[in-house]
């Protein structure tokens, strides 16, 4: 109370510190945890067959299961609801407990990224597994952004260049993409007048072809204890070798493109070029006698998002980089390539989350402060001493961001929980001060200086057991090392940061505020003087 002007002078930097701290600290989404699982994504080549994926996802499988800290591996090849093209995998590694590893899940995925990138032929992604995943779609990476386009051709050459370009910065890992252009297709041109000449229909056609390849179910085979599918297919010969196709055969009819189409056969014994014929009018054609059998390249996957054609762009971040900084990164490297207007880019799943909470977290610590205000204001009918009381927030602020920096944490979702549980705990120092002060002003008449003193000295032994109550309920969320306990950290660091800086600042600087803006409510709005008593 003696030095009023530098107490001013430390709470207008402890603001302005708060205030920069929050612009400069890197910012994430949520903590990476370590609950025990890693998911490996493999990609094989695009044309290759399933027999050759099977072999290079038995290799990835090796060689995670060969790490002492995995206990165990489950593996799934070819698309399918885990996979979302032909030539990818997926892994999951079970790995010990927490307590019988050295390593956390993060530098296992390091120790075997090299391991796997020895394996020829296979590309392979490595991810942790967490407990919250905002994201629903399917990726080998944790952060996404797509790219759309109404031009598909302008798209698939665009694309690859933000991917090279994102793949020279140090800061980003795994980047990868879902456009796979590189597959092998079999096109079967028909040639409709030889066709219709033999009286064969596209339908026709059409039925053969999926009877063979779409693994058509033709009936039910019930036994006592279960139900058996009859699912109609090729030979293996043929379902094998696209250059067989040729030899499947197509009915066709004398009468012409009018006649019956009779029934579908599946058969390898036949010429190409020949026909049977049989006695209703109505023969087998070999396919290749009506048709030129081809391949040539094409996707492997078609994407799109709001019904135009899209391509996602998956990455990971480097250890030290917060999600800010990758986000600002992408950015960049969009507007450094000069691509066209037409094309539209938008982070997903966490990454778009990290954007909409980021733009979110000022107007929301905005309405903690105002509800705040208007709760204090009406509770002790001032508008001048609610802002005594919030004025211990600064110094709650910038301890919780300082606590965070000084620990290597980002300013996740969890550490903005942290602030704002903050804003409630903190502010109950100032609350036990002004109470007591103003209670001695209007009940006792006590002068503002006399009355300030008197519960700052009355005050502090309640003010120390609460705060250390509050400091000490937040330990075990720091010292845990549980599973998934990266998630708890945050939040642990910023509620005792906060209350060790706010519980040294605040003791000096509430008194000081409190007298600043007595002095301006007695200069603008002075107390009436009651008039003499008759």
């Amino acid at each position: 109370l003696r030095h009023q002007a530098w107490m001013l002078l430390l709470m207008a930097a402890t603001l302005v510190g708060t205030v920069a701290l929050y612009i400069v600290v890197p910012k994430g989404f949520l903590p990476a945890q370590d609950t025990g699982l890693l998911v490996i994504t493999s990609e094989g080549p695009e044309d290759a067959s399933f027999a050759r994926l099977a072999e290079l996802h038995r290799e990835v499988a090796e060689a995670v299961r060969a790490d002492p800290d995995v206990v165990g591996v489950t593996a799934v090849a070819g698309a399918g609801t885990l996979n979302v093209a032909a030539n990818t995998g997926r892994l999951t590694a079970i790995l010990k407990p927490r307590g019988k590893r050295d390593a956390n899940a993060q530098q296992i995925a390091a120790r075997l990224a090299p391991r796997l990138a020895q394996i020829t032929g296979v590309d392979t992604q490595i991810q942790a597994v967490q407990d919250i995943q905002i994201g629903a779609r399917i990726s080998a990476t944790q952060f996404q952004y797509t790219l759309t386009d109404s031009d598909d051709v302008r798209l698939r050459s665009w694309a690859p260049r933000l991917v090279e370009r994102l793949r020279q910065s140090p800061q980003l890992r795994q980047v990868n993409s879902d456009q796979r252009d590189g597959g092998l297709r079999v096109t079967v041109d028909v040639d409709r007048d030889a066709a219709a000449r033999l009286g064969v229909t596209m339908q026709a056609i059409d039925d053969v072809l999926y009877d063979a390849f779409g693994q058509r179910q033709i009936s039910t085979i019930y036994a006592q204890t279960n139900q058996y599918r009859v699912v109609l297919e090729a030979t293996p010969e043929i379902r094998d070798d696209p250059t067989l196709i040729g030899l499947l055969r197509v009915p066709g009819s004398s009468s012409g493109a009018g006649g019956s189409t009779g029934a579908t056969q599946v058969t390898q014994g036949a010429t190409i070029g020949a026909t049977s014929a049989s006695a209703n009018g109505t023969f087998q054609v070999p396919l290749a006698a009506i048709a030129r059998i081809g391949r040539r390249a094409g996707p492997l996957t078609v994407t799109r998002q709001d019904q135009f054609p899209a391509v996602t762009i998956g990455f990971d971040v480097a250890p030290g980089v917060s999600l800010g900084e990758a986000v600002r990164i992408v950015t960049e490297a969009e507007r450094a390539l000069g691509m066209p207007d037409t094309m539209s880019g938008e982070f997903s799943g966490d990454a778009a989350e990290f954007n909409r909470s980021l733009e979110s977290q000022p107007y929301l610590i905005l309405a903690a402060v105002v509800v705040i205000y208007l709760i204090l204001g009406m509770l002790y009918e001032s508008a001048i001493h609610p802002i005594t009381i919030l004025s211990t927030l600064p110094s709650a602020g910038i301890g919780a961001l300082l606590a965070l920096w000084v620990c290597g944490l980002d300013l996740s979702v969890v550490g903005l929980i942290g602030i704002i549980l903050l804003m409630g705990i903190v502010k109950k120092n100032a609350i036990m001060m002004i109470d007591f002060a103003l209670e001695a002003q209007r009940e006792h008449g006590r002068a503002p200086s006399d009355a300030i003193y008197e519960a700052s000295v009355l005050r502090f032994r309640p003010i120390m057991m609460t705060t250390m109550a509050a400091l000490l309920g937040a330990v075990p969320l720091v010292i845990g090392h549980g599973p998934g306990s990266e998630l708890r950290l945050p939040l642990g660091v910023s509620v005792i940061g906060g209350l060790l800086l706010s519980q040294v600042i605040t003791l000096y600087t509430t008194p000081v505020i409190y007298l600043a803006l007595e002095g301006l409510r007695e200069r603008f709005w002075p107390t009436p003087v009651p008039a003499p008593a008759e």
